[in-house]
């Protein structure tokens, strides 16, 4: 084989791998985007010569090419970080081995710009095709912009939005309902919940759920015990503050995610109840944190990292011409994972 390094120690180009293989550029380029409409023999032929001489297709390069690039785009507005962490994680997982690479765009969906924002991220990126978890994903403003750049999209919501190609959905409201089951079935009749953002659509199924699940045991949430947070922690500990310090303060309370239930279990410590003696602790997606704490949280499981996963494989499999509305199942059921933040009430 002939030196891949060009004159002045250049690194090889596409042009110097087809020479090298005996093969036309246009080739090359169809043998690095894994195309069907290459033989076998001249595949291997190829690859070889690109692994023996250490050749990496630029993403960018590679891009301008097919008038796309091979970014694969996250466009996110959730206040918890550990949930983004993990959905990054997930998207990964999902295009590792595809030659996509993950760019990530936060965002607020209350600001003026937003929408520019979001148009400008697409059309510079030139985006292979984009991850939206709540509540980015609920936001059909954001839909008719990738649209109108022709732009594949995934939408991650709590109720189905789109066609199967373009969902994953998580059924939030039925993870919801098993924690207001537990708590009814412990005995607990004073029941709090600490709702999410009101622009985001999992808040709504999520307190819809827990209603529903308590109306089965002959239950009712009561307004006065309800708290809108923000899906932080300081919202967790101020809405559990004004809860604990009513005249009849609830023995339970659900908070719309984990990150809010931990600061529930802050507030309760601070006004010092003993969790779960004198406080049950129920939170929603089972981060990490949630069996690190002390006492271990009860929680409603969302898979987040494989929903990440799923989300990107819909994605992928348009490469492959596959058909993403059956490569992956596009349905999620939350679960109930019972730890030691939740008892029976004293007396």
């Amino acid at each position: 084989m002939n030196e891949t390094r060009r004159p002045g120690g250049k690194p090889a180009t596409i042009n110097d791998i087809a020479r090298l293989a005996e093969v036309s550029k246009k080739t090359v380029s169809r043998v690095i985007n894994n195309s069907p409409f290459v033989k076998e023999e001249t595949r291997k032929r190829v690859e070889a010569v690109i692994a023996e001489h250490g050749f990496t297709p630029d993403p960018q390069a590679r891009g301008l090419a097919f008038r796309r690039s091979f970014l694969v785009g996250m466009i996110y507005d959730n206040p918890s970080p550990n949930y983004v962490v993990n959905m990054q994680q997930g998207v990964l997982d999902g295009v590792r081995g595809s030659g996509l690479e993950l760019v990530v765009h936060p965002c607020n969906r209350a600001s003026e710009t937003f929408l520019d924002q979001v148009r400008g991220f697409v059309v510079r990126q030139k985006l292979f095709g984009v991850v939206m978890p709540p509540s980015v994903s609920e936001d059909d403003r954001v839909i008719a912009i990738l649209k109108e750049a022709d732009c594949p999209y995934v939408r991650i919501a709590s109720v189905s939005l789109d066609g199967p190609e373009c969902m994953v959905v998580t059924h939030d409201s039925r993870g919801a309902a098993q924690a207001a089951r537990h708590l009814a079935e412990l005995g607990h009749r004073r029941v709090a919940f600490i709702s999410g953002p009101d622009y985001f659509r999992s808040s709504h199924e999520r307190g819809r759920g827990f209603r529903e699940g308590l109306a089965e045991h002959g239950l009712s949430l009561d307004d006065a015990y309800i708290r809108q947070g923000a899906y932080t922690f300081e919202s967790g500990v101020e809405a559990a503050q004004s809860l604990l310090a009513m005249k009849e303060p609830p023995t339970a309370i659900f908070a719309g995610n984990d990150e809010m239930a931990i600061g529930v279990m802050k507030a309760a410590r601070d006004a010092g109840l003993d969790v779960p003696g004198d406080l049950s602790i129920v939170g929603f997606d089972d981060l990490p944190m949630a069996s690190r704490v002390w006492p271990n949280l009860t929680t409603v499981r969302l898979p987040i990292r494989d929903m990440g996963r799923m989300a990107a494989e819909k994605l992928t499999a348009r490469s492959r011409g596959l058909d993403p509305a059956t490569l992956v199942q596009p349905e999620v059921d939350p679960s109930l994972v019972v730890r030691d933040s939740t008892a029976a009430p004293k007396g």
